[in-house]
């Protein structure tokens, strides 16, 4: 298959940065997932991968050879569309035979090739059929098999599961996946859809106006976000994210949940990680919804707050509780609390919650970058 480098990549559009000084390394039959807001450069980077797009600044290689000025049909790579991009007039057997027939592969070839693919993709039966009486689900199948059948070094996909309803979704994510073990190609796969990268990704590369935030397994990215911007985009419902200040509470350095009476003590490690550091105008706390515990009894470091908002969602419950007033805007403080769907709770009603220490997360507000 394939192993891919991108060094120091730039492309602009005029004068507004697609891709800023993009640098990554994906290993052979690695999966590596594209994952960012609409418009933060991942399918501009991926067609530069294609070669549909050529770089401003800096080098492709794909097995340690620079494909810059290399044609697309040059860089042994298969494309998938978000739009199936299938041939009306051709039946399902044609569109996925088509890629064979232009490089002049042999007629019993093709045909081995197109039926070991459509059996693959459980799509046999309908080969003899059109595109104009497929399902969604089948022309996007018919679209994977066009690729699959080059059998090509690096396989690109550029959010083919977006026109999909839910269930389809779902399925052709676990579809993609076993293809991919199975075949163990070179992968790029490009979404904004948090939960497809989180279940198909070996790693995860987060993308936010033309430049790289993080990369990492699902894990590291989701549990150890490096900026605001990850922590904030990871996530349903995301990262709660708090203004909080230093302040002294005895003699003890805490940290306060900007007006609210939220105290939090501070672990020696994060109080060392703290001190590291030069003074800083400000913090950012960050905790998940899953990690906050609620109680109708005051317990840990016993922090009370109103029940502002119930959202029952069937296997949990989402409680927005209002922590405080902000002065200035006169909104409430929200902290988003996921719970198990027995913990009963009304609209107003008092609670008592405490955090995970091993959990919080603490951010630079004036770099938003990480701190703890």
């Amino acid at each position: 298959m394939a192993h891919i480098q991108l060094k120091n990549i730039v492309k602009r559009f005029g004068n507004v940065f697609a891709v800023r000084d993009f640098n990554l390394e994906i290993q052979d039959k690695e999966f590596v997932v594209f994952l960012g807001p609409s418009g933060c450069g991942k399918t501009t980077t991926l067609r530069l991968i294609a070669g549909l797009e050529h770089p401003e600044i800096g080098d492709i290689l794909i097995d340690e050879h620079r494909v810059n000025d290399m044609s697309p049909a040059d860089r042994d790579i298969a494309f998938v569309f978000q739009f199936y991009a299938l041939y009306p007039h051709l039946t399902v057997y044609e569109n996925i035979a088509f890629p064979l027939k232009a490089v002049k592969v042999a007629k019993p070839e093709i045909d081995v090739r197109v039926r070991k693919v459509a059996q693959i993709l459980q799509i046999t039966e309908i080969l003899d059929r059109k595109p104009g009486v497929l399902s969604g689900g089948e022309m996007q199948r018919v679209a994977l098999g066009r690729a699959m059948v080059r059998q090509p070094k690096v396989y690109l996909l550029d959010e083919p599961m977006a026109n999909l309803d839910a269930k389809l979704r779902i399925d052709t994510r676990a579809e993609i996946k076993h293809l991919h073990h199975e075949i163990g190609a070179t992968t790029i796969f490009v979404t904004h859809d948090q939960v497809e990268a989180m279940s198909l990704a070996d790693r995860i590369v987060v993308m936010h106006q033309g430049v790289l935030q993080q990369v990492g397994t699902p894990y590291e990215v989701y549990n150890r976000p490096k900026s605001l911007f990850v922590a904030g985009f990871m996530g349903m419902p995301s990262m709660n994210l708090l203004d909080a200040q230093l302040t002294s509470d005895q003699g003890n350095t805490v940290l306060q949940i900007d007006h609210t009476d939220a105290v939090l003590d501070l672990s020696h490690e994060q109080k060392s990680k703290l001190n590291a550091i030069k003074e800083k105008n400000g913090y950012v706390l960050g905790v998940r919804p899953e990690h906050v515990r609620v109680s109708r009894e005051a317990v840990g470091r016993k922090i009370v707050s109103d029940v502002h908002l119930i959202e029952p969602l069937g296997a949990v419950n989402i409680l927005d509780l209002s922590l405080g007033i902000h002065p200035e805007t006169q909104e409430s403080i929200v902290l988003r609390v996921r719970t198990h769907p027995t913990f009963k709770v009304d609209i107003g009603e008092k609670v008592w919650l405490d955090f995970d220490d091993e959990q919080m997360h603490l951010f630079d507000r004036d770099t938003e970058m990480g701190i703890w």
